[in-house]
């Protein structure tokens, strides 16, 4: 469903729901970013949706809108779903956080959950999943792998969620791998095939021969796989775009979280709060190993994997500086979640500036 459709179709869906009777299904909303189509992250948060829809059946009618920009266009598609009748709404990146604020405000009977961003209201939750803690694994098999001492990461937009995942990865490279770089390009969108792939020929010409992202599309690993290097999936596992270059991909699974939130608004025991997730419950997962990863670093990964999980070891373990070499975490402490959640900062050793 795109923008123009939901849009045509307001004022009849608002008479409809006018008349709305307390058996009908629950209607609820999803706003993307992207497309579904993005084997990424609007594709994971679709699977989301399909999950919602499987656990309820004929209880549920579900309805998305993708490739949304953030902005004044979230905030119409918003209102028109609220508008619409819909009695859940959840709105997928972390720019629609202004407008989802706004939008509740007008709809106090609409429960809206915002991904990634930290402002609630009563009828406003936020929820993240710890993305960083995936990165942390990534770093440590990129660090073991690369032949090149340069990893390439392209970064989409300078927020503390990718400033987390730059600065784990960076962490877990380094200290497997005294001699590895970082090269970031910031492309400035979540998806953006064309500029996607501009980057990561970019980070190859810079001697990269393992690629990250923090953007939505396959095109990076498209190209890596035309190029025969490495490279890390995001959000989704891209196996299929890069049979011989995916090493692992960072998984979001949002379904078993969409599923409860949609039962809690069933069952009338909706509160709003703050979920961050990760590998633990299961938020964060991984997709297969591939056997081009030797078997020890394997096994490195694996255990880190487990020892995250139980709460074992922390990403973010002193002793830490930041990169103007001032103290940040000492020897064994661990950085707590305020810091993490309002990142603006590289670690040491992290080359160039975190743009504005």
């Amino acid at each position: 469903m795109n923008i123009k459709t939901l849009l045509a179709g307001a004022t009849l869906a608002f008479g409809i729901g006018a008349a709305a009777h307390a058996d009908d299904p629950l209607k609820v909303g999803f706003v993307y970013v992207g497309p579904v189509g993005d084997y990424g992250w609007s594709y994971e948060h679709n699977e989301g949706r399909l999950a919602v829809e499987e656990a309820f059946g004929d209880k549920v009618e579900t309805t998305f809108v993708e490739s949304v920009p953030e902005g004044a266009d979230a905030e119409r598609v918003m209102t028109q779903m609220a508008l619409s009748g819909h009695d859940l709404i959840f709105t997928t990146s972390f720019g629609y956080m202004d407008s989802t604020i706004a939008v509740a405000e007008k709809f106090p009977d609409v429960k809206f959950e915002h991904a990634t961003g930290y402002k609630r209201a009563d009828n406003v939750s936020t929820y993240s999943a710890r993305f960083y803690e995936g990165r942390a694994v990534i770093g440590h098999i990129a660090g073991k792998m690369t032949e090149s001492n340069v990893v390439g990461y392209i970064a989409s937009f300078p927020i503390p969620e990718v400033i987390r995942g730059i600065n784990s990865a960076y962490l877990h490279a380094k200290k497997v791998n005294p001699d590895v770089e970082f090269r970031i390009v910031w492309v400035y969108t979540w998806f953006d095939p064309a500029k996607e792939a501009d980057a990561a020929q970019a980070l190859i010409d810079q001697g990269a021969d393992i690629l990250m992202q923090h953007t939505d599309s396959t095109a990076p690993m498209t190209i890596a796989e035309e190029k025969g290097i490495l490279a890390f999936g995001q959000a989704s596992d891209m196996i299929n775009f890069g049979p011989n270059s995916q090493l692992t991909s960072i998984i979001d699974n949002w379904a078993p979280y969409y599923v409860a939130r949609t039962q809690a608004v069933m069952d009338g025991t909706w509160e709003s709060a703050d979920t961050w997730d990760g590998i633990e419950p299961g938020m964060v997962a991984f997709a297969a190993m591939s056997d081009k990863i030797p078997a020890d670093v394997r096994a490195e990964a694996e255990q880190m994997i487990e020892d995250i999980k139980s709460g074992a070891y922390h990403p973010f373990t002193g002793p830490l500086n930041k990169q103007d070499g001032s103290a940040w975490l000492g020897e064994g402490e661990v950085a707590d979640d305020g810091t993490l959640a309002g990142m603006n900062f590289y670690i040491e050793g992290l080359a160039g500036d975190i743009p504005s």
